[in-house]
């Protein structure tokens, strides 16, 4: 409604220490999530605000946005759907998956421009805070290879048994697919049991994802980020994507 007063939300110094956010269930109803602005994008703001189900999106321009949905998309990695035709096409599938071995490609490929879209919300700024938190052993990238190409990708931080997925992109058929059923399949293996997808989209729900309630959701994830460690089990080697094909 262009009457419409703005949204009341809080704003934040630099210099406020991470746990100056607001509770998240003081988030907006519309624009749905919008929480906070301002404040910076440290390691410690960004590492607490994930753990309290919090996270920063907003476009050059604007200040640091943050957010928190109501409801939340989640997927719980052993129910990762595998299509049949997926699984068919898997089994001659050429393509290789790599964890962490290029980062700072898979930002700049899920930065990219996308068809239909005016920009980006991966800034200069965001993609330096998450490379920051990548040599930090925090963020991760699952990458999908073909020899020496880069075919598609993502990227999240890994906190607790808890993967919160940032982005991801795709140059080829399925290539964030399989990255994502490779993470999948890996956290399963681990006993890492939430994978924060944070806004419900029609492709995620294909996948397996579901949509709960942001109560429902801090519970979870407080439970998840106990105790808040960092994820250093990653393979070290590349997995052939046929191998993802097994049920």
């Amino acid at each position: 409604m262009s009457g419409a007063p703005p949204p009341r939300i809080a704003w934040l110094s630099a210099d406020d220490p991470p746990e100056r956010f607001p509770d998240i269930e003081r988030a907006c109803r519309e624009p749905d999530g919008l929480l906070a602005a301002g404040g910076d994008l440290s390691g410690a703001r960004l590492l607490y605000a994930y753990r309290h189900g919090i996270f920063p999106w907003y476009e050059d321009g604007q200040p640091i946005l943050w957010w928190s949905p109501d409801p939340r998309c989640i997927l719980r990695p052993r129910e990762f759907h595998v299509a049949r035709r997926l699984q068919r096409w898997l089994r001659d599938c050429p393509y290789s998956v790599r964890f962490n071995s290029d980062f700072g490609a898979v930002v700049e490929g899920c930065a990219g421009r996308r068809f239909g879209q005016q920009g980006t919300w991966i800034t200069a700024e965001m993609a330096a805070a998450y490379a920051d938190l990548h040599r930090a052993g925090w963020a991760h990238s699952v990458e999908v290879w073909h020899e020496d190409r880069l075919l598609g990708g993502l990227y999240g931080l890994a906190i607790g048994r808890a993967f919160f997925g940032e982005s991801m992109f795709s140059r080829a058929t399925n290539a964030s697919k399989i990255a994502m059923l490779a993470l999948c399949r890996h956290m399963a293996g681990r006993g890492m049991n939430l994978l924060d997808c944070q806004v419900i989209s029609p492709h995620l729900l294909t996948l397996g994802a579901v949509a709960v309630p942001r109560s429902e959701f801090r519970v979870l994830l407080a439970a998840a980020c106990e105790p808040p460690t960092a994820a250093r089990d990653w393979p070290a080697d590349a997995l052939p994507a046929r191998a993802l094909a097994a049920a």
